[in-house]
């Protein structure tokens, strides 16, 4: 039982841990950001890239299914307010979930997941992870630096990181401005994550397009195929499918995973202050 729990939180977008330091909190990060745009002024401009998909203030929350158990909730939110740091315009976003029911009662979640992305070049300054999960909790912060070509997660470890490397928030964000207007079935896109010390290179195959019904009503959709490992949770590629909105907010209205032990699914219950019209079928 305790390997299913665990299966099932790791797939979600998992929660917000108290924000009650968050005022300090965000001076310090921004402190740290400012340390690494500083060190940038004489090197290399960084690339510019156009958002169109998201805009500030914007709210995606989600209902999580463990077979037919609701077992939590997670939601993604662009803070409102821009950052300014050394001139440069920085989002704050924040993905956060917990369980709920009886899930809560055996195994209680409270994760939370941040990243501080610059407006322009799409890429993350800082990342931040704090896990609690059943009794285990641990820490992470990742401040990058995309003009020295390296990341450093404390305790003197720094690591090499590839031009237009993400972390686990920022990833989702980036791949949401992806052109897929031209996209064919078969047509894979990827982008390369940094998370837990390694370089994990993201590979989605685009299937084709459907329309699903959801909480919000029926929408046209583009279906992907998160490229998995055989094996370890995951009997064959097939068994994780991603289904994004088929307009420019490009947002996840429904994930599904076939793990070795059940089915996990995440849908979308509420979506507040997209930057588009939605493929919302009338």
């Amino acid at each position: 039982m305790k390997k299913i729990k665990n299966i099932a939180i790791k797939t979600s977008a998992t929660i917000a841990v108290l924000a009650l330091c968050s005022a300090g909190f965000k001076t310090e990060q921004t402190y740290i950001i400012s340390q690494s745009i500083e060190s940038g002024k004489t090197s290399d401009q960084l690339p510019t890239h156009t958002n169109i998909a998201f805009k500030e203030g914007e709210i995606l929350s989600y209902r999580m299914h463990y077979g037919i158990i609701n077992a939590g909730v997670a939601i993604l939110e662009v803070k409102p307010d821009l950052i300014d740091v050394n001139g440069r315009k920085v989002y704050h976003i924040v993905g956060s979930g917990y369980t709920t029911g009886s899930t809560d009662w055996f195994f209680k979640v409270r994760d939370r997941y941040e990243t501080y992305m610059d407006k322009d070049a799409l890429l993350p300054w800082m990342f931040v992870r704090n896990v609690s999960e059943g009794g285990y909790k641990f820490n992470q912060n990742y401040a990058f630096n995309h003009y020295t070509k390296k990341v450093d997660i404390g305790n003197g470890e720094k690591f090499d990181i590839p031009t237009g490397v993400q972390d686990m928030v920022s990833a989702f964000y980036s791949a949401r401005n992806l052109d897929l207007s031209n996209a064919k079935e078969g047509d894979i896109f990827s982008l390369n994550c940094f998370l837990d010390k390694e370089i994990w290179p993201l590979k989605i195959k685009f299937v084709g397009k459907e329309t699903i019904d959801t909480d919000l009503g029926k929408y046209r959709c583009l279906k992907f195929r998160p490229i998995v490992q055989k094996g370890r949770v995951f009997k064959k590629e097939e068994d994780l499918n991603v289904w994004i909105s088929d307009d420019k907010n490009h947002t996840i209205m429904r994930a599904q995973a076939n793990v070795l032990v059940g089915s996990i699914k995440m849908d979308i219950t509420s979506a507040k202050n997209l930057a588009n019209e939605t493929s919302k079928v009338n």
